[in-house]
């Protein structure tokens, strides 16, 4: 043992030594660079534009490009993918500009580059951080290969209110399951080594608090005290930070009334000096420029608030370009900025490799054989299946008999276009599984299929131009809705079992898609109840970006089957779940409200001095015409199989500082079908220097337990697993009474309590 030690402790050195050898040789190659570098060379490098080759990701397409680049007045591009674009682009720097500084190019890979899949909302609910890095790495080597070095991906935000289309890009409501999937993330898309041309470097965003929009609405005002951000909002930032992510965006909103992109105790304060962040900062698109409209002055006023602030790269909006060197001969900035910010950037250059072969990301020969492959594929389909989150099964209607007659009915049964989910910029939708065909494929020939539309995703012809300003509008058919209602009843009626598929379209969640109405569309809304009234089961599979309001399909519905926006596989994904090819296993990562009213709503909440506890409900904190809790809890989600908790048992009473407590608790499966269960630790500080939630997520577990099997679970916990920001922000565990919680969501528990002593 002690010679394994010792080498253990060698190695680690010897990695030490290298990387220390490999930094060196970067400052000295970068400091050379930059001593050639004019001041005009130094800001281009602060450039960052899209030329409009590709596909139009903002309001805004830079122009001049093509001659900015030959100038050195660019640092990079994003936009544009594909080995024959990125060549044209990085030829251009390197034949014709002084320097020959290659670019860096980047884009939203968001939930995969060409193998798309499920939105980031949706992979949360899988709860298996080794699945969502694989599929990372899976998004890191087809963008690669597309010639992309950069994704402006993981968006961490925390997000608790559904209003907020850009829900769908995180990982939900929980601070502690956001920074476990934060960190998968960036290990996915950078592995170990950023110069392999297979590996990418992440972006961060955004930083920070964007998730917390008042009323939900996008780009609005946040704002919120210093003890929240650090213990809600802040920890799934600085968990990528310390996962080593390369670069971090800047966020819309504003903290402490100065905008983000400006904010110098954000950017400087907080991640550089506190949190030691070593790379560099880019802004959200045109998120300087956009500090005019918050009040903080013209272009060169709000571009040097932002280079004092620590940003390092302006995203289109090129105030850095067109007014930092007026603002140096004026003193509002100074060259140690402009040096610091351009060297962030080289060295994020060089660490991809660039300064060694530019072309590293150019091969003509990877996109066939790396990209949509059938391996990535099968990933995606695995990935999918294990994200969708079973809400209902009355009667055990599911999983579907591969017999009998089955009306397929929905806008978005058949509907190729709607499958991959917003910000899936390089997806190819014609490359998507409908519902349609994967039930078709996993059934065989033992269904008979029967398909009717039913209704328009909405009737509302201006609606449905604004879900998709750039693009084709959601399709409205010539039809009347109610011909369209009469033909699905007129299939329903010879089939054994409907099959429901309604929800969104693909962009009535994401960036600039906030609803006040959290329902289905009225004319979906029809279409279900019209399907109730056949009588016969109906299996609801819901496809959306956000939880919605719908307490009245619970009600209504048999079963109720939540598959968010699977991507690419998500028909065969879907028809996997609904036939029991695979046992459903997702757990909701954000709550489901009853209504807009309950808004915002999450399991971790504070107490009120008059909580509502049943009883008499006069004088307490409650709602008149709804019950306090969610339609759906985080965390919550059935399976085939029957899962039953046993006692949670503690190993002791009492915890001191430096050791542990082990709790336990027995999963007893009490059926005849193997399932996957994620077992969920949640605990309470009782007393506090400062209020604290009614419970908060410290450990899960996925665990497969056989038909009639039963597996003892266990957690340790210690006492950093207590540890919370106090008002002078010092991050402490406090002596005193604590709850421990374990089970099948945040609601449905089985509790025990120990004491810390110091």
């Amino acid at each position: 043992m002690r010679r394994i030690l010792t080498m253990i402790v060698a190695i680690f050195a010897l990695l030490q030594v290298t990387a220390q050898t490999t930094d060196a040789k970067m400052k000295t190659f970068v400091a050379g660079l930059m001593a050639k570098m004019t001041m005009e060379e130094k800001i281009g490098q602060l450039n960052l534009v899209t030329p409009g080759w590709g596909v139009p990701t903002g309001s805004v397409v830079s122009k001049g490009v093509e001659d900015n680049i030959r100038k050195g007045r660019v640092g990079g591009l994003f936009g544009i993918f594909g080995p024959d674009k990125v060549r044209q682009a990085q030829t251009l720097a390197m034949n014709e500009s002084r320097l020959r500084i290659p670019l860096i190019f980047g884009l939203d890979v968001i939930h995969g580059h060409k193998t798309i899949f499920p939105i980031p909302l949706g992979l949360s609910c899988s709860w298996d951080t080794a699945l969502i890095e694989r599929s990372a790495r899976i998004a890191a080597m087809e963008a690669s290969a597309d010639g992309l070095c950069w994704v402006f991906s993981p968006m961490v935000d925390i997000a608790r209110d559904p209003r907020w289309g850009r829900i769908a890009e995180g990982a939900g409501e929980d601070p502690y399951l956001g920074s476990k999937i934060a960190r998968a993330m960036v290990k996915g898309y950078q592995g170990t080594d950023l110069s392999k041309d297979n590996t990418v470097m992440a972006c961060v965003k955004h930083f920070a608090l964007y998730g917390a929009a008042e009323a939900g609405r996008d780009y609005n005002t946040t704002d919120m005290s210093r003890i929240r951000m650090y213990n809600e909002y802040l920890p799934p930032y600085k968990a990528a930070v310390d996962a080593g992510v390369g670069s971090v965006m800047s966020s819309f909103n504003e903290i402490d009334g100065i905008p983000a992109t400006g904010n110098r105790w954000l950017l400087t304060g907080l991640l550089r000096n506190q949190w030691g962040f070593k790379g560099f900062v880019v802004s959200d698109y045109t998120s300087v420029n956009e500090m005019i409209a918050h009040g903080m002055g013209d272009l060169q006023t709000s571009s040097a608030l932002a280079l004092n602030a620590g940003l390092d790269m302006d995203m289109v909006g090129e105030g850095f370009l067109t007014t930092l060197q007026k603002s140096l001969k004026e003193g509002k900035v100074t060259k140690k900025q402009i040096d610091d910010a351009c060297r962030r950037i080289l060295e994020a250059k060089y660490k991809l490799g660039l300064f060694q072969d530019p072309f590293r990301y150019v091969n003509e020969g990877r996109p066939e054989k790396e990209i949509l492959t059938t391996e990535n594929r099968q990933a995606a389909r695995e990935i999918a299946a294990r994200s969708i989150v079973l809400l209902k099964n009355e009667r055990q209607v599911l999983p579907l008999k591969k017999s009998g007659t089955i009306a397929l009915i929905g806008p978005l049964a058949n509907n190729q276009s709607e499958m991959l989910g917003t910000w899936a910029v390089s997806g190819d939708n014609t490359k998507s599984v409908t519902i349609q065909k994967g039930l078709q494929n996993a059934a065989g020939a033992g269904v008979n299929f029967l398909y009717a539309k039913g209704a328009n995703i909405t009737d509302d012809t201006s609606f449905a131009k604004r879900i998709s300003p750039f693009a084709k509008p959601t399709e409205i058919d010539p039809r009347h809705p109610d011909d369209l209602i009469h033909e699905a009843i007129d299939v329903a009626a010879k089939a054994d079992v409907i099959v429901l598929a309604v929800g969104e379209a693909a962009e009535m969640s994401g960036e600039s898609a906030s609803r006040t109405d959290l329902d289905l569309p009225g004319s979906q809304r029809k279409l279900v109840e019209a399907m109730v009234r056949t009588g016969k089961p109906v299996v609801v599979v819901l496809l959306n970006g956000r939880p919605l309001a719908i307490p009245w399909l619970h009600e209504q519905a048999t079963a109720v089957v939540e598959a968010w926006f699977a991507g690419t596989e998500a028909g065969n994904a879907i028809a996997d779940v609904l036939f029991g090819n695979y046992n459903p296993s997702g757990k909701l990562t954000a709550s489901f409200p009853r209504n807009v009213g309950q808004i915002p709503i999450y399991y971790n909440a504070k107490n009120t001095g008059r909580p509502f506890e049943g009883g008499n409900p006069k004088f307490k904190s409650d709602y008149l015409d709804v019950v306090n809790e969610p339609l759906y809890p985080f965390g919550y989600g059935l399976s085939y199989a029957a899962f039953n908790y046993d006692t949670v048992l503690l190993s002791h009473d009492t915890l001191r500082a430096g050791g542990t407590i082990t709790a336990s608790v027995t999963v007893t499966n009490n059926s005849d079908i193997a399932g996957e269960e994620t077992v969920q630790l949640y605990i309470r500080d009782m007393v506090g220097s400062v209020t604290r939630p009614v419970k908060e997520l410290k450990g899960f577990k996925k665990i497969m337990v056989k038909g009639h099997e039963a597996v003892k679970v266990e957690f340790t916990i210690t006492e950093n697993d207590l540890k919370f920001y106090n008002s002078e922000l010092k991050y402490v565990a406090e002596p005193g009474e604590f709850r421990v919680f374990i089970g099948t969501n945040s609601r449905d528990v089985k509790e025990a309590g120990f004491r810390l002593v110091k």
